[in-house]
């Protein structure tokens, strides 16, 4: 049975609303902090994040430190009802830091030292920057670690980036010796007899340079893994020196969606509860905001299921604009509260700010805030931001619920990171996120809640998992989906699936590799059109699953045999034309696809709606939704909270089944039709019992 969680924190058993708060920037100005408590009050902000970039604010000199302002904002917290999550201020080192001692500034591909400017600019592997941390971040820990108005950790911001000065480069030489033992080893691993690259000593060994990157593909793949476990030892040694003083305070680090750079599951283990920053480009003119909503929701979906269904924080959304977007685009009436609610309707028990009050100055002065430079309530936005304030407070119920989905979708950091170094089939793009979330758009609309996971995660608890370009195969990948198959279980998978190994190695005997007895074909060869060229799939008359038509098909198209699959649909056209494009195999008590080629956006709804009905997955609201809506859901094992969601700019009705529905926000009972005015919203309670 579903169960809830227990709050991120107990002192605030409710859902948080609050932003990214900078009073080191109004030092001059002590009329400001207290405007900004009467204001936090009246938009019902009840938490803050405090103190991210204040370093030298704390610490204006090496060894002296500064915390008589900090000393005041969080008593001022205390006395209001404001709560704060206090961050680590590793996020951007004080001037004096990077003047007597330069080995803290980070060195780029080129092995050029930067100079100092900017944040994210310091080298997580230098002992002077951790020595350095690890006194601010003790000194904090022990003033404010039982402060009462401090509910958690806010470590760092935004993790990311690399050094390749001679401090990483022996780190990786050690990394790499710890993995390897021998140089014999890395040399297979890596094929390092191409181009005469093989290494005769350890010391020979470097990160990628800029010339260097397409050659040692195991090379490029290890170097991006070592960044992360560097990353993570960093993070690892921060928590260390705030977590001894109140073990009981939770620990979070934003996140950055699906940035490429670093591997988040393997941050889980260290961090209380996940959170992230969110900057969509609402109100585009490339991408509908229903497409849009969809690929916010699988990100939404992403730290949810990192930690296992737990609850997420939203820490950072703008309540108007993105000052770093190619177009600031302010958001439409409806839109703020719309967004806000898609993030607690995937699992966040927050909806945080950048930023509280917009800076005076500098690079981010013209980035969205609550308080705009006019400096009162009397803006559309605050009213925004202060009407959800409203509204999140009267759902404290939800907070803690969760949704165990019976499909998932397997988006995995490495494998990307192979698959985008492979140099072939179509240098100018394999897209493979893109195409992930060309799978969960389909789920999205239909109202199917998904955990998005990694390749070793446990598949047992799923009916359905798709693993679109599966290019890489971890030890052990294979016979984990093979199981799950024989076990009864659906497995989808599509070309460019089952190449190489988990050092990038192509398999030998075939692909896909180790899914070739599943699937029940052979990929003999791919091939990559170029943009513009087509190709169609033609369902096969009375194919198992009932579907016809044909499909337009581009970008690649996978040549394969069956093996003791059936096909369910061919190629139209070019010399493969009449060759299967769709197959499953029946294998043990359960079903494995193959979808041997990209098609259109039709074709993932229409198969993916026949593989909801078959599996029998349940939906959370069992009718048909408009396009551009979507219901997700959250439960607490007795009650499922039903969001409705329109992510478009017209007005939307969808009809209630039958059931007992209560309008969580209106407190009146509901049923026949459901109106969503344009980006509006409902939040249904339904009973568990009477489905």
């Amino acid at each position: 049975m579903v169960k809830s969680f227990p709050p991120i924190s107990p002192k605030v058993p409710r859902l948080l609303h609050g932003a990214d708060y900078n009073p080191d920037q109004w030092l001059r100005y002590p009329d400001i902090l207290k405007e900004d408590i009467r204001l936090m009050k009246l938009s019902r902000c009840n938490v803050m994040s405090v103190g991210i970039f204040s370093w030298v604010s704390l610490e204006p000199e090496e060894g002296r430190f500064s915390f008589d302002w900090l000393d005041q904002v969080l008593d001022a917290f205390k006395d209001n009802g404001i709560y704060a999550f206090l961050a680590t201020p590793s996020g951007a080192r004080p001037a004096w830091l990077s003047k007597k001692y330069p080995e803290v500034l980070r060195t780029e591909r080129n092995r050029v030292r930067n100079l100092y400017g900017k944040r994210h600019n310091h080298c997580y592997t230098s002992p002077v920057y951790r020595r350095k941390t690890a006194i601010i971040n003790g000194k904090l820990a022990e003033r404010y670690a039982n402060h009462p108005a401090v509910i958690g950790w806010h470590i760092s911001n935004e993790y990311g980036g690399e050094c390749h000065c001679d401090l990483c480069q022996v780190k990786f030489r050690e990394w790499l010796l710890a993995k390897y033992k021998t140089l014999d080893q890395l040399n297979h691993a890596w094929w390092t007899a191409f181009w005469s690259h093989t290494y005769t000593d350890w010391d020979e060994i470097e990160s990628p340079a800029p010339h260097g990157e397409d050659a040692l593909h195991g090379l490029n793949l290890d170097w991006k893994r070592f960044v992360t476990d560097q990353t993570v030892d960093f993070c690892r040694h921060e928590i260390a020196h705030v977590r001894s003083f109140n073990p009981e305070l939770p620990i979070t680090t934003n996140f950055m969606g699906t940035y490429a750079g670093l591997n988040y599951w393997k941050f889980v283990d260290l961090l209380d509860v996940i959170s992230w920053d969110s900057y969509p480009t609402w109100h585009n003119n490339w991408q509908e905001d229903a497409k849009l909503g969809a690929d916010i929701g699988f990100v939404h979906d992403i730290n949810r299921s990192l930690k296992g269904g737990r609850p997420f924080m939203l820490m950072e959304s703008t309540p108007s604009m993105t000052n770093w977007h190619d177009v600031s685009k302010l958001k439409r009436p409806g839109m703020h509260e719309l967004s806000s609610l898609q993030a607690v309707a995937h699992g966040s028990d927050t909806v945080q700010y950048f930023q509280w009050r917009k800076s005076r100055g500098s690079s981010e002065k013209l980035h969205g805030a609550v308080v705009d430079h006019e400096g009162s309530e009397h803006t559309r936005v605050f009213q925004d931001v202060k009407k959800l304030g409203e509204k999140l407070a009267k759902l404290e119920e939800i907070a803690g619920t969760t949704v165990e989905p019976e499909a998932a979708i397997i988006f995995d950091w490495e494998n990307r990171w192979a698959l985008e170094d492979a140099q072939g089939p179509r240098n100018i793009g394999l897209h493979y996120e893109r195409t992930v979330k060309s799978f969960y758009e389909p789920f999205w609309q239909e109202g199917v809640p998904v955990d998005i996971i990694h390749m070793e995660a446990d598949l047992s608890r799923y009916k359905l998992v798709v693993a679109p370009m599966l290019y890489m195969l971890k030890e052990g990948a294979a016979e984990r989906i093979e199981q799950f198959v024989q076990n009864g279980g659906t497995f989808v998978t599509t070309y460019w699936s089952g190449i190489a190994d988990e050092n990038d190695l192509a398999f030998l005997g075939g692909f896909p590799g180790g899914l070739r007895k599943t699937l029940g074909i052979w990929s003999e060869e791919i091939d990559a059109l170029h943009d513009g060229q087509k190709n169609k799939i033609v369902m096969d008359n009375d194919n198992r699953l009932g579907l016809g038509g044909c499909y337009e098909a581009a970008e690649l198209c996978d040549l394969i045999h069956l093996e003791g699959a059936e096909a369910l649909a061919f190629y139209e056209e070019d010399f493969y034309a009449g060759r299967p494009a769709l197959t499953v195999n029946l294998f043990g008590a359960g079903k494995a696809y193959y979808i041997a080629s990209r098609n259109e956006a039709a074709f993932q709804e229409a198969f993916l709606s026949k593989l909801i009905e078959e599996t029998g997955i349940a939906k959370v609201l069992d009718t048909e939704l408009p396009k551009g809506v979507t219901a997700q859901l959250r439960t607490d094992g007795s009650h499922d909270y039903i969001f409705l969601l329109n992510f478009t700019a017209e007005n939307q009705s969808i009809a209630l089944p039958e059931g007992t529905y209560t309008d969580v926000l209106k407190g009146t009972s509901k049923k026949g039709t459901v109106k969503l005015a344009s980006y509006g919203t409902c939040i249904l309670r339904r009973s568990r019992q009477t489905e």
